[in-house]
């Protein structure tokens, strides 16, 4: 890919780019992943690749502001067009447009090319370790999402079982299963090195809320007892 070709690609994706979450640090995140992993990869078409990497989110706006919406999908959409007004070829343009529409982790459409499964692992990458407990921390509070939820019973849920969002939902629902969803070998082997930071986070967040919760409910009824035995409340 010549300079000139890059450069217009990567000004379309900074005029996209809003999401804090999903902003060009990100982008640049999952474009140099993909690179390392496709280096273990053979008959890879770097020109597909890079411009998948660059162009998958920007489809981000239109997704946050109709959540109907998939931004993969109207990704694919985008960047196809976009592609096509500048003079790509029509087989470039799919390819690109396959990776896009396929890098979306609750998608039923799987990455069936190469370059697909590379952008996929680079995406998901993204979304393990220290990073990804970061990021996800992060687009919890642009939506006011809490931490975690309360049961009826007083204790902090774990997020297994939660229907509510919550940081603790997304972990249980996402994070924490994502190690096993790479297609391709060195993605597995990058997100591997990553997975106990993100365990470690999750364990000892969860641990301090739950025994604030039970010994600050504890201490407190003991409180309220002792002032009404005392006939301080009635």
């Amino acid at each position: 890919m010549d300079k000139r070709n890059y450069d217009l690609i990567e000004n379309y994706m900074l005029s996209c780019m809003e999401d804090s979450a999903h902003d060009k640090e990100h982008i640049y995140r999952v474009l140099y992943a993909a690179l390392e992993i496709a280096k273990e990869e053979t008959n890879v078409d770097y020109n597909v690749l890079i411009t998948a990497c660059l162009l998958h989110d920007i489809g981000r706006k239109e997704q946050y502001n109709d959540p109907s919406v998939c931004h993969a999908q109207i990704g694919g959409e985008k960047a196809f067009s976009f592609l096509q007004k500048h003079g790509f070829d029509n087989d470039f343009s799919e390819k690109v447009k396959h990776c896009i529409q396929t890098h979306r982790f609750r998608n039923n459409d799987p990455p069936q090319s190469i370059e697909a499964k590379i952008l996929f692992d680079a995406d998901k990458l993204d979304a393990t370790g220290a990073i990804g407990i970061a990021r996800t921390l992060m687009y919890k509070g642009i939506v006011a999402e809490p931490l975690y939820t309360v049961t009826s019973d007083g204790t902090v849920s774990n997020g297994e079982n939660d229907t509510a969002p919550s940081f603790f939902q997304e972990y249980k629902r996402k994070l924490e299963g994502i190690y096993s969803k790479f297609y391709t070998v060195q993605g597995k082997k990058m997100a591997k090195k990553r997975q106990q930071s993100a365990i470690d986070f999750y364990e000892s967040l969860y641990g301090e809320v739950s025994s604030s919760y039970q010994n600050g409910e504890k201490s407190l009824s003991k409180i309220i007892e002792n002032d009404i035995s005392s006939g301080i409340l009635k």
